[in-house]
């Protein structure tokens, strides 16, 4: 096996050299302003499609919560993510990270982007230094929630919601602060793609967030953009607003700007970039 310079003029690029395949890997904080803000993610440009299982062991190999591949078809690009565990139907820190990498360090010459993913086609459109993400809305309902999840947060909700995600509404900002999980308890629900969230109205902003998601690698995620096609709707129903900003107060912190359109959400942040390097498959 041959070895390869990572600093090379080449590192850009796909490159096949005695049957080991190089690729571009951008390493992206969303929304956030700052480096070591806001929530990491890895993007990961393709000639082809990679298999599944190759798919999946480069994004454990990442360690971070979500690893975003896309292909470029011409008029859309389609766009995958897959966390260390699974693939996703939907993410939005590492679509804003794919749109800032594809805008910032790839040139792509439109202003507008078109990604194909599960959940859809997704438009993110450019405006100065913001990514406006355009999701589905997820209106959540009243819901009951496994008796292990109660049981392992410190503090308990005053309401109970879900939509792909358990929503657990609490009375301030210091309660999300100050939530606790004893994860013995917690990871013995398996929700699959779905976490919980814990929400309430925020002190210097419309409203505020965390995530959790049992069984995974990562237990709380820093930013969480699909959390927000349920959140952006149930926060603009209560505080009877269309346009919010939301604050996920993870120890890394994330800041949203929010605008609920009826079925569409948009979903805005800013990005910077983190690494640049490449990855190799045989």
């Amino acid at each position: 096996m041959n070895t390869f310079d990572s600093t090379d003029s080449g590192c850009w690029e796909h490159i096949l050299i005695n049957g080991i395949m190089k690729h571009p890997l951008y390493q992206v904080d969303a929304f956030t302003d700052t480096i070591f803000g806001g929530n990491p993610a890895c993007v990961v440009p393709l000639e082809n499609w990679l298999p599944d299982n190759i798919l999946l062991k480069i994004a454990k190999e990442n360690a971070v919560a979500e690893t975003a591949f896309f292909v470029d078809k011409g008029e859309k690009i389609h766009l995958r993510w897959f966390t260390p565990e699974l693939e996703m139907d939907l993410c939005g820190h590492a679509t804003l990270a794919t749109a800032h990498c594809l805008h910032t360090l790839m040139h792509y010459p439109k202003k507008e982007i078109v990604f194909e993913s599960l959940s859809g086609d997704l438009h993110v459109t450019i405006e100065q230094e913001l990514y406006k993400m355009d999701f589905p809305s997820r209106m959540p309902v009243e819901s009951d929630v496994p008796s292990e999840i109660l049981k392992s947060l410190n503090i308990q909700p005053k309401e109970i919601f879900k939509s792909r995600d358990y929503m657990l509404v609490y009375e301030n900002e210091t309660e999300i602060r100050h939530i606790n999980i004893n994860r013995s308890l917690f990871d013995q629900i398996n929700l699959g793609a779905g976490g919980v969230i814990v929400t309430a109205a925020g002190d210097t902003c419309d409203f505020v967030s965390r995530f959790f998601t049992p069984q995974a690698s990562i237990l709380e995620d820093p930013v969480t953009g699909s959390a927000h096609c349920s959140l952006i709707p149930f926060w603009a129903n209560r505080l009877n607003k269309k346009e919010l900003v939301a604050h996920q107060v993870s120890e890394r912190m994330g800041k949203l700007y929010c605008e609920y359109r009826g079925n569409r959400v948009i979903i805005s942040g800013q990005a910077k970039t983190y690494s640049i390097g490449c990855l190799f498959t045989e």
